[in-house]
């Protein structure tokens, strides 16, 4: 084994055998502390965008000698002749037209003409809008239920009391969604809201909120177990999950707990039915969780290499299919991060598919297997060729050779795209781009 942090009396008592080794494996830590800088210094700073502009000139690589030869990728339209201080058109101004409108009429202060005194008639108007806001302001509904009484025989008559939306509880249905939707649509916290209202004058502790938000949970219940069963109810499903803050009482800090999201969205292969999402909470990121939620679905389930998925596709009722969104991020840092002309080529070679499904997006399933067939079918086996051969003049330890091993294991699960035209490349951005929420 050889020591990375030999020190200089070390070095010198070292053979050539022994410092060409130090000397890799020094490359090779290297290699990955650059990786791990430049993937921190993206998610921190870097655009989110994962797009590389295709460089015909490293479409043919030199690798210890050897030379690989890149396969043709579908050109790209030059738009080189187009002006490059053109600037996109301006967009409309309009105000939604949804939006109420208050109209409010500004007659010239002369009644008559300043000029002869005559009659002033309309000719013509010239219209402006501008848009205004009110603040959302508290206001308290009365219910007063008169009693009434016979007055032949004394029987007493009232209406009944009007439902509330929490039993005996103080808000309406309308500052009880206000306060839901402020808190996990807004990120507002339930104290901050609690001293929007005190500006207002009115006292709502924090915890009296979060009672509320709990009752209305328990409320909502019914309507969750409905939009999962639709999310289910299909033969793709996209899944994922996230980490997730969550208090730990007594101990000041937090815990990271898991949000898996599962998305019902076959828009791409031409089904207009609607879009929908449904949320899992779990304290921890175990794969009985998916299991659990998955027991009764069949199909496809397009998600990550997670391990925790992988029981799922034992009994052969769930057919993995993985995302190529994943491999190509991992190719694109070594991009970004070395300027590794073989990960360049493999970030061009998984952009050419992409540009295919862009083109096919929204046909039927079967326009869209043909289209595969016939064209993004020769491409993705070439890349498998392509990542193979490179494979042999890499390293075996670099950070290189580890994207294409990750890509290779998931190839046989991929390779099922092409011939399925319900199957997407990728995932949906699950609740963001899919449902209109980004």
């Amino acid at each position: 084994m050889v020591c990375v942090h030999a020190r200089q009396s070390e070095l010198e008592k070292m053979g050539a055998s022994a410092l060409s080794k130090l000397v890799l494996t020094q490359m090779d830590r290297i290699e990955h502390l650059e990786l791990m800088v430049a993937k921190l210094q993206r998610q921190h700073f870097g655009p989110k965008s994962e797009k590389a502009p295709i460089n015909a000139d490293q479409l043919m690589l030199s690798l210890s000698g050897t030379v690989i030869e890149a396969q043709p990728v579908v050109p790209v339209p030059s738009q080189a002749s187009e002006d490059k201080t053109t600037r996109p058109p301006r967009k409309s101004r309009a105000l939604p037209p949804h939006l109420p409108r208050e109209v409010r009429t500004h007659f010239p202060e002369p009644t008559t003409c300043p000029c002869c005194n005559g009659e002033l008639r309309k000719f013509g108007e010239d219209v402006s809008e501008m848009l205004e806001y009110m603040p959302a302001s508290f206001f308290v509904i009365r219910h007063v239920r008169p009693k009434m009484s016979c007055r032949k025989c004394s029987t007493v008559v009232q209406a009944p009391a009007p439902e509330r939306v929490l039993d005996r509880g103080l808000p309406g249905p309308g500052l009880l969604a206000h306060v839901i939707t402020a808190k996990y649509c807004d990120h507002t916290p339930l104290h901050r809201q609690s001293q929007i209202s005190a500006r207002e004058g009115v006292d709502l502790d924090r915890s009296i909120l979060a009672r509320w938000v709990g009752e209305a949970a328990a409320l909502l219940e019914p309507v969750a177990e409905v939009l999962r069963r639709y999310v289910l109810d299909t033969e793709k499903l996209h899944g994922d999950d996230t980490p997730l803050p969550v208090l730990a009482p007594g101990t000041g800090k937090t815990k990271t707990g898991r949000f898996w999201t599962y998305v019902r969205d076959n828009r791409p292969a031409g089904d207009d039915r609607a879009p929908a999402v449904w949320f899992a909470y779990s304290p921890d990121r175990k794969g009985e969780h998916p299991q659990g939620h998955l027991a009764k679905f069949v199909g496809i389930l397009q998600a990550d290499a997670f391990a925790g998925f992988n029981k799922l596709y034992q009994s052969g009722a769930i057919q993995e299919a993985p995302c190529m969104a994943h491999i190509r991020r991992n190719f694109f840092d070594l991009m970004k991060a070395h300027q590794s002309p073989i990960a360049t080529e493999a970030v061009e070679r998984i952009a050419a598919l992409y540009r295919i499904e862009k083109e096919i997006k929204g046909k039927s399933a079967d326009e869209r297997r043909a289209i595969r067939t016939a064209r993004a079918k020769p491409l993705f086996g070439d890349m498998r060729r392509w990542m193979e051969q490179a494979l042999t003049q890499l390293a075996p330890k670099s950070e290189t050779a580890a994207a294409i091993h990750y890509a290779l294991g998931l190839w046989d699960a991929l390779a099922r795209y092409p011939d399925d035209g319900r199957i997407e490349i990728g995932r949906v951005e699950m609740w963001r781009g899919s449902l209109g929420l980004a």
